[in-house]
């Protein structure tokens, strides 16, 4: 689980201050060396809410776990339904297909390997807490900005492979 380095949601010692920092630190430094750097921050709004549990549960399974936790997890997320209730009455009941449990003990670790390979194909800088994500790259000349523009789109494709 390699990226687990760039994550600073759901670990010991790390926090949206911690992410922060680092950004923060490497623009001075490039400032310092008089570069210009280019930066996005996107946020996943509400994004555990929406992963497909068989995309979980597949994510899930190519991490290399024991299969006894698989069946473990899927046991947990598969099988839920919700109703609603307005002015009194209740809506019919209908099964949960996605999102992550928040709350949960396993919510962080869920969370974690279905984010793994967000930085597949991206040589620029990123660095995440929980949904949101920051990327940059040091920029020297045009080929830079061409470079961080392929990480942005295959963060784009990343993101619609992955819901």
């Amino acid at each position: 689980m390699i990226g687990y380095t760039r994550e600073h949601g759901f670990r010991l010692g790390y926090s949206s201050e911690s992410q922060v920092i680092t950004v923060c630190q490497d623009t001075a430094d490039l400032l310092d060396e008089r570069f210009g750097e280019d930066a996005i921050i996107i946020d996943y709004s509400k994004a555990f809410d929406y992963i497909p549990h068989d995309r979980q549960l597949t994510t899930l399974a190519a991490s290399g776990v024991d299969s006894t936790v698989e069946v473990w997890v899927t046991e947990f997320l598969v099988g839920h339904t919700r109703r609603g209730r307005v002015g009194g009455q209740l809506s019919k009941q209908v099964n949960v297909t996605s999102g992550v449990p928040q709350g949960s003990v396993l919510d962080p670790l869920l969370s974690l390997v279905y984010v793994n390979d967000i930085w597949r194909n991206i040589e620029s800088s990123i660095r995440l807490f929980a949904d949101d994500c920051i990327t940059d790259r040091k920029i020297t000349n045009k080929n830079d900005m061409e470079k961080f523009q392929k990480d942005l789109d295959n963060l784009g494709e990343w993101t619609v492979e992955n819901g």
